[in-house]
């Protein structure tokens, strides 16, 4: 739902202000979540659309931490690119296609 992506930034943003990384992550994960949303929202089918979550916060975060806390960056970029993918790929798919299937939400 199109409408949605305003209100998950947003949500995102809010979200990371309680993080430990405050302001940094308010604006980068806020960036990741909105990029990764548009992208979902062009996507034509379930699985690519669980892809750009996945890329995005695995570029964005994955850079991010290593400028933050310095650790290697193509593994903490693989690290935050697994955790993405067990919740897009294994939690997110699945929830989807149960509620689809129970007529709560359809996808356009």
């Amino acid at each position: 739902m199109p409408e949605a992506i305003p209100g998950l930034f947003i949500g995102c943003v809010l979200a990371n202000f309680y993080g430990g990384f405050g302001l940094t992550d308010m604006v980068f994960g806020g960036l990741a979540t909105l990029i990764a949303a548009i992208m979902t929202r062009k996507s034509t089918n379930i699985y690519l659309g669980a892809f750009w979550p996945v890329f995005w916060n695995m570029i964005i975060i994955g850079a991010m931490l290593h400028f933050l806390i310095d650790v290697p960056l193509i593994a903490t970029c693989i690290y935050v690119g697994i955790g993405e993918a067990g919740a897009c790929y294994i939690i997110g798919i699945p929830l989807m296609k149960i509620l689809e299937k129970q007529n709560i939400i359809a996808r356009n």
